[in-house]
């Protein structure tokens, strides 16, 4: 049983690595995991960087999507001037990235959000990077 609920978890997990139209870019800061207080986890945030710009990433995980519901995520760049660079994906979109920000220059963390219900968002923040 333990070994069915550590597959769970770990099933589905991002393998993000080529950011639309830049290509491969490294990951800045640490993921973040969209879920519920209970423990559960659903989707992964996390935060990139190349072509002179910053990018964040979203990834529904398995286990969450293929329980067949109607969601959608969005992900977007967070700077101390306002949110910049958001996308939202269409109704059960595994994975979406944000535009690419020219915030290089200043502090970020990406944010991802996941709407099950039209009136709530569950989201996480990734740690701020300088």
């Amino acid at each position: 049983m333990a070994a069915f609920v550590m597959a769970g978890l770990s099933s589905g997990v991002a393998h993000a690595e080529s950011a639309p139209g830049c290509g491969t870019v490294p990951q800045i800061g640490k993921t973040a995991h969209i879920g519920w207080e209970a423990g559960a986890q659903w989707a992964s945030v996390k935060q990139f960087k190349g072509c002179g710009k910053n990018w964040a990433y979203v990834y529904v995980w398995d286990s969450y999507h293929n329980r067949g519901g109607d969601y959608t995520v969005s992900a977007a760049i967070l700077t101390s001037g306002g949110t910049k660079g958001y996308r939202k994906g269409s109704n059960r979109r595994q994975e979406v990235w944000s535009a690419g920000t020219d915030t290089v220059s200043v502090c970020t963390q990406a944010q991802g959000s996941l709407y099950d219900n039209p009136e709530y968002a569950h989201f996480a923040n990734t740690d701020k990077r300088c």
